[in-house]
């Protein structure tokens, strides 16, 4: 199975247009930066990248994040996975995550086999919201709940101005505000400044700040890749919560995914339960991730749930050692 360079493997998903962002080169290289090895296998149509992570004493942890790309089939599907576990036994792995890019609703995983376990834990946000991009901006805008329109309109009245930016640094200082006030993981500096002189000098990402008589209100991280674009990253001040920022950001991202061409917008990230919850309960729910969900199910998405997250184990005692001591402890 040949292993491709970065050059090598974007070629190959010039022919697979509907492949996940996580897949792309440029996330390979920017995993590759914070400690990962980003290895790109191909096999008759059929490809993958796949992350390994170090782990003591010589082993490593391998992930597929959203792959594999290309049509699964039988024949194909097994002389790839032959190789893939050739790789990762050589990378003396303890076992393999592959998190399928597709929704449970219309793409039954094609991987369900003895040869998977259904996983207790997934990296990636399991539950999501996507908006859809289809139509005019006005129909996307028309397909917000009447809250959310309001306070887009209400932000401009209270003199709140979105414009694209190039100063991570101030973005990264209002990521800790929120990391602080919400109690989620951010990433450190670097991180953000590697992803966006990947991702931006080729029209795949844009961070846009919202602001009000030069005090920078709230910002966010938008990514774009084939049809889809990605909320990835986002981040509010402290202060003149009251002038709505967030909604007016939000929707110039949305703005800047369609002049992309992209026709679906993933908010990135909900709680689980949603999907078996009203409006009525979501509404009054105040713990964990509740108030973000209600933010984003204002922008008029679907509620998406993933594939099931599947592990392949070359080594079982490891294996339930790994689950044990780093279950729950997931990266993007």
């Amino acid at each position: 199975m040949p292993r491709l360079n970065c050059s090598e493997w974007e070629e190959f998903l010039k022919d697979h247009p509907e492949a996940h962002i996580l897949q792309s080169g440029e996330w390979g290289e920017l995993k590759a930066s914070f400690g990962w090895d980003a290895v790109r296998l191909t096999e008759d149509g059929l490809g993958a990248q796949i992350l390994f992570r170090r782990l003591p004493l010589g082993l490593t942890f391998a992930y597929i994040p959203k792959g594999p790309v290309g049509t699964p089939l039988e024949k194909t599907n097994k002389r790839f996975w032959a190789a893939v576990d050739r790789l990762c036994q050589k990378k003396h792995a303890v076992f393999l995550k592959l998190e399928q890019d597709g929704w449970e609703d219309n793409s039954p995983s094609s991987f369900q086999t003895a040869a998977f376990l259904p996983s207790p834990q997934h990296i990636q946000p399991h539950t999501t919201l996507v908006v859809d991009l289809h139509g005019s901006e006005e129909d996307v805008f028309n397909c917000m709940k009447p809250k959310t329109r309001y306070n887009i309109r209400l932000a401009g009245r209270k003199e709140v101005s979105v414009h694209a930016s190039n100063d991570i640094v101030n973005f990264y200082r209002v990521m800790g505000v929120t990391s602080q006030r919400e109690a989620f993981h951010v990433h450190s500096l670097e991180y953000y400044r590697c992803a966006y002189e990947l991702f931006y000098p080729k029209g795949m990402c844009e961070l846009f700040v919202a602001d009000s008589q030069g005090q920078t209100l709230a910002a966010l991280m938008v990514f774009a890749f084939g049809k889809s674009a990605y909320y990835f990253y986002g981040a509010s001040a402290d202060v003149e919560r009251n002038r709505k920022p967030t909604y007016p950001l939000q929707w110039e991202a949305i703005r800047w995914a369609k002049s992309k061409g992209c026709t679906e917008y993933d908010m990135w990230g909900i709680p689980d339960e949603a999907m078996d919850v009203d409006d009525d309960e979501a509404e009054a729910r105040e713990d964990g991730l509740w108030g973000v969900y209600r933010f984003k199910r204002g922008f008029g998405g679907s509620i998406k749930k993933a594939l099931r997250t599947l592990d392949r184990v070359y080594n079982p005692l490891l294996y339930k050692l790994y689950l044990w001591r780093f279950a729950g402890s997931g990266s993007d």
